[in-house]
């Protein structure tokens, strides 16, 4: 028959059937089906191939007849141009389940092992606390300006610097998704959306400032490791996850899996450095912390309280020990070596031909620091005389 109104509220299930499906003249596979509970739904049924495929079109009682012709008409219409209906709405599906949330871990999971720690807890703040807005959004349904939004967002509340860092990761996880095959109609969106313009960070603290920070510091796990930064040059981390096997009688051995360019780095140890270690109760596997050092931000409060000082960085440190060794006269790629920078004098074709570790050259180096940091906080002069450079 063809259905009508009044025929489809008329149909009724027959005699010893709980289920039964009448169709509609007009379109071919467009039916209503009725179970014995009392369920009325409209179906579309087609053939792709030797397969029968069917798909529910809703209920008869909250979809009206016209509606559920006109769909019908329009499945059809695709069918009959090779389409497969419920393939698409399959796909549709999993597209929509395919939440940020779900893939930002799947991304996370996927590629842990070949970040480090730090790298993985960085991209893992990124997308789980900063991008959390997001998550529950299909990914491919996010638009550039809810992208753009969020950055404004962290922008103001975190710094111009933490949303750049969030927009990289984003971008990543974006290019991660394509790679996978997941369908972003509008690619990755995230490089359309605005970048923070960042200015170098160039703060090298003062010989006053030195002083101030050092006597602050005290003696506490994080006083420590501030002032060995000074001493040494190394970075936070080489510091704070230290571990005792990785100390000698006279050098620091940093092996290639905690370096940033993932190259093992020896760091001399002068007198002053030398003191301070062997004060430290060995108590664990770590020098300190049970798993290395952790609460660098509360720290960092507590010391910036005890002293009137500009603003400043855990990593004006560094720079701060590589500008002094260069105003005493330290030779750039010694400089450099005592960094573990793979970069200027070290890189290119300099780099491939210049196999000289500088062993030596890195322990007068830190020496004469150490004894120009140490007389500056005992107010004299220093017994060291300053490099002449070649």
């Amino acid at each position: 028959m063809k259905f009508t109104t009044k025929d489809v509220a008329s149909l009724k299930l027959p005699d010893g059937k709980t289920d039964a499906i009448f169709w509609d003249d007009d379109i071919a596979g467009f039916g209503l089906r009725i179970r014995a509970g009392g369920s009325r739904v409209w179906v579309y049924r087609y053939r792709l191939g030797r397969r029968q495929r069917s798909l529910v079109l809703g209920s008869a009682t909250a979809v009206p007849l016209a509606l559920a012709r006109k769909n019908a008409g329009e499945l059809e219409a695709k069918v009959r141009l090779g389409g497969d209906p419920v393939s698409e709405k399959q796909a549709a599906r999993i597209e929509a389940d395919t939440t940020f949330h779900i893939l930002a871990e799947q991304y996370l999971e996927q590629r842990k092992s070949d970040w480090r720690p730090k790298t993985f807890n960085d991209l893992s703040r990124c997308l789980r606390k900063y991008a959390e807005p997001l998550h529950r959004a299909p990914l491919a349904a996010i638009t550039q300006r809810q992208i753009s939004g969020l950055l404004a967002n962290i922008a103001k509340e975190s710094g111009e610097i933490t949303a750049n860092r969030v927009r990289a990761t984003l971008s990543m996880l974006y290019a991660w998704a394509l790679r996978e095959g997941i369908k972003l109609p509008e690619g990755n969106l995230v490089g359309f959306t605005h970048k923070f313009k960042e200015h170098s960070r160039e703060r090298v603290l003062s010989d006053a400032e030195i002083a101030a920070i050092w006597n602050a510091a005290g003696d506490n796990d994080y006083g420590t490791i501030v002032r060995l930064l000074l001493l040494t040059g190394q970075r936070m981390r080489e510091i704070g996850d230290l571990r005792w096997d990785e100390m000698g009688d006279d050098e620091i051995v940093l092996p290639a899996s905690r370096t940033k360019n993932h190259r093992a780095h020896h760091v001399p140890l002068s007198d002053a450095v030398k003191a301070i270690l062997a004060a430290r109760p060995r108590t664990g596997m770590h020098v300190f912390g049970h798993h290395g050092f952790t609460k660098w931000s509360a720290a960092k409060l507590k010391l910036d309280a005890r002293m009137k000082l500009a603003p400043w960085r855990i990593h004006d440190l560094r720079r701060t020990c590589a500008t002094g060794l260069q105003r005493l006269g330290v030779r750039l790629e010694v400089t450099e070596a005592v960094l573990n920078h793979v970069s200027g004098s070290r890189s290119g074709v300099a780099g491939v031909y210049q196999r000289h570790d500088f062993a030596a050259e890195k322990r007068t180096a830190l020496n004469m620091w150490a004894e120009h940091v140490l007389a500056l906080l005992e107010g004299r002069a220093a017994t060291v005389v300053p490099m002449k450079r070649a």
